[in-house]
């Protein structure tokens, strides 16, 4: 009985001394500190937000520097309007309604352009990428063509078509078929050929294996060409809409060279910038939902 009466008073004791530890209470299976959904994600928005600002940040900062130097005295306003003189020519343009109106007109060019050519060589490109024959027949001549500058033809064009919608269409269709023929016929002959013996031994036909097999991998490349083909439109568009042309952006900003307004004139070359961005940031989306599949364009998970 002695015997009991002392280990009981030594497990009280024992009990006493670890309630007065730290974590005293807390169960082997419960963190002290748990790390709640939130908190775990959080270094991953933090770097996907940075991610998206980055890019603007050089942006920004020159734009701050040249407002300076224009408010300095530095960048006289004849050569090089100050970056609120063009907002205000921008909000003038807006309110008046030609900006949104030439926006419009210079944009429904560049999507046909894109359409037309961008189809076309599509088309090209998987026939000679899966035809020897079609590659045969038609590359050499595709090639010769591809080595004349597209813009070199706009005397030639303006004499065929004039100055109407016909001649714009065709200048931007010309300029975006080559990087999408190009890049569409690296894809195709650039994928797997085990890929393709593999999906033959299944049994798939010919339009399953070019549904599952050839087009996924060729779509890395195809999507470079429009990228690609994207900078091209907009090149050939500016150049087009300033020599003939009777509205769109090029349009504007002729006519205001012509009353000497710098300001609007920076702000057509302005707008046509953010129209390319947003056309490339749009391609890029749309090249990670459809390459989802593809490792390079997963989000990088911790």
């Amino acid at each position: 009985m002695q015997q009991q009466t002392i280990d009981a008073a030594q497990a009280a004791a024992f009990s006493a001394d670890a309630a007065r530890r730290p974590g005293a209470g807390a169960t082997p299976d419960a963190p002290v500190a748990a790390r709640t959904p939130q908190t775990q994600n959080a270094p991953r928005r933090l770097a996907g937000v940075e991610r998206r600002v980055a890019g603007w940040i050089l942006p920004l900062l020159l734009i701050l520097a040249w407002e300076a130097l224009s408010r300095a005295g530095v960048i006289h306003g004849n050569v090089l309007p100050a970056p609120s003189a063009i907002a205000l020519a921008g909000w003038q343009a807006a309110r008046s309604g030609d900006l949104f109106e030439n926006m419009a007109v210079s944009a429904a060019r560049a999507l046909a352009g894109l359409i037309v050519g961008g189809t076309i060589g599509f088309v090209f490109g998987i026939a000679n990428g899966v035809s020897e024959l079609t590659h045969r027949y038609t590359d050499t001549t595709l090639q010769m063509i591809r080595n004349v500058p597209h813009l070199a033809l706009i005397p030639l064009v303006i004499l065929w078509f004039g100055i109407d919608e016909e001649a714009k269409l065709f200048l931007v269709a010309l300029g975006v078929f080559f990087p999408i023929y190009i890049n569409t016929l690296h894809g195709v002959r650039t994928v797997d050929p085990q890929l393709i013996e593999m999906g033959r031994a299944y049994g798939m036909t010919p339009v399953t294996l070019f549904l599952r097999v050839i087009l996924p991998g060729a779509l890395p490349s195809i999507f470079v060409g429009l990228r690609f083909a994207l900078g091209v439109m907009w090149l050939t568009l500016i150049v087009a809409e300033t020599i003939a042309a009777q509205s769109g952006l090029g349009h504007m900003a002729m006519q205001a060279r012509e009353f000497l307004q710098v300001d609007v004139v920076m702000l057509a070359i302005l707008i046509y910038a953010l129209l390319g961005k947003l056309a490339d940031v749009l391609t890029r989306l749309l090249e990670g939902v459809c390459l989802s599949w593809h490792p390079n364009f997963q989000p990088a998970r911790n």
